[in-house]
């Protein structure tokens, strides 16, 4: 979110969803290749940065699948021979819910970052979707998402 201006605030890390291998295939980026380790430790090192900068540990969400058309609509940067897609506002509307039920009760960051998106009610509506064939349980409906939708005037409707 940071790389598309949604935030300023400063971030410990960057996640990292996927690789993209030679076809264009969005892979696991678990684990990193070997030359990737070794640029990830070089960059830590030039510029005083933790070693795990960059994070693998939301790759898992490939397991389940991203939102429809996520790789379609993600942005393209390139920062010298590093080149990254970053995930579209749209997408990370999916993302931001998930994290913001995941860690219902708290008010975190994360669901202070969906209200920085400004979500329109079809964005939540399909994000809470989303969300749920990542979690089908009811309890994660009833007593996590369906608390984030309401935070935007949303309802229980709105969760299916």
């Amino acid at each position: 979110m940071l790389l598309l201006g949604v935030v300023e605030r400063p971030t410990k890390d960057l996640d990292v969803v996927a690789l993209v291998d030679d076809g264009g295939r969005w892979i696991c980026a678990k684990p990193f290749p070997p030359a990737l380790d070794t640029a990830i430790a070089d960059v830590a090192s030039a510029l005083g940065l933790p070693v795990n900068w960059l994070n693998p540990g939301p790759t898992s969400m490939l397991e389940f699948g991203l939102p429809d058309g996520c790789q379609q609509r993600a942005q393209t940067r390139v920062f010298g021979s590093f080149t990254i897609h970053i995930a579209s506002e749209y997408d990370h509307v999916a993302f931001k819910l998930y994290a913001a039920a995941d860690h219902w009760p708290d008010q975190s960051r994360h669901l202070q970052d969906l209200k920085r998106l400004q979500p329109t009610t079809e964005q939540l509506r399909a994000a809470a979707s989303w969300c749920r064939s990542h979690d089908p349980s009811i309890g994660f409906r009833d007593g996590q998402l369906i608390p984030v939708l309401r935070e935007f005037g949303l309802g229980a409707s709105d969760a299916d």
